[in-house]
């Protein structure tokens, strides 16, 4: 996979349903150890509350999904939050529901729709970046070149990820499409420069 979705930033956001109230934290995480983490800082936070669910879809597959109900009946909190995440196409992302129950029971059928509403509006309220995975190419240049190659670069889509100026300057490039970076620069600099490939990274664009 080369680009997947993933939230834009951290944040909470907060739905009151029959005086119950339920407030979903959205978190980027990239390992598992990091989303359980999240939910004990938040059983600690607000220890108050009677129910912390969760749910976490990690990895550029999202092939590693985990949900808990936290002591809700099986099937009504966790699995809807989860159902959102995979529903909006979003990975590296942990959302953990609190929930203080307001004296009226909600059913199966309220607290599945509840839970599923407080992650949709935590996402809502976040947005998302799409994250692509982009190959690193170094590029040496003279100064009398650098300007217009970069320019040119630019225009042509391929992302300069840093600049380095000394006795001559250096180029990081970040492209998915390598052959044709390879051909636009032999292009621009009569075949004199030929980058070199130098790893791979992932980035976040909206």
């Amino acid at each position: 996979m080369t680009s997947y979705l993933t939230i834009a930033r951290g944040g909470e956001t907060t739905i009151e349903v029959k005086r119950s109230r339920f407030l979903c934290s959205l978190r980027r995480v990239e390992q598992e150890t990091e989303a359980r983490a999240m939910v004990e800082e938040l059983r600690r936070a607000h220890w108050d509350a009677r129910h912390h669910c969760s749910a976490f879809v990690i990895g550029p597959d999202g092939m590693l999904q985990r949900s808990s109900d936290d002591g809700e009946p099986s099937g009504t909190a966790g699995a809807p939050m989860l159902e959102v995440l995979r529903g909006r196409g979003v990975t590296d992302v942990a959302a953990v529901v609190t929930r203080w129950f307001g004296g009226t029971l909600l059913g199966a059928g309220g607290l599945v729709r509840a839970y599923g509403d407080a992650v949709a509006a935590g996402l809502a309220e976040v947005g998302t970046l799409e994250r692509r995975l982009l190959q690193e190419w170094s590029l040496r240049l003279d100064h009398a070149d650098a300007g217009r190659v970069e320019g040119e670069l630019r225009l042509r889509g391929v992302e300069v990820l840093e600049a380095e100026y000394a006795q001559d300057v250096r180029l990081l490039l970040g492209v998915t499409d390598p052959q044709a970076l390879v051909a636009s620069v032999a292009a621009l600099t009569s075949g004199r420069v030929v980058p070199t490939r130098v790893g791979e990274r992932w980035v976040d664009r909206p």
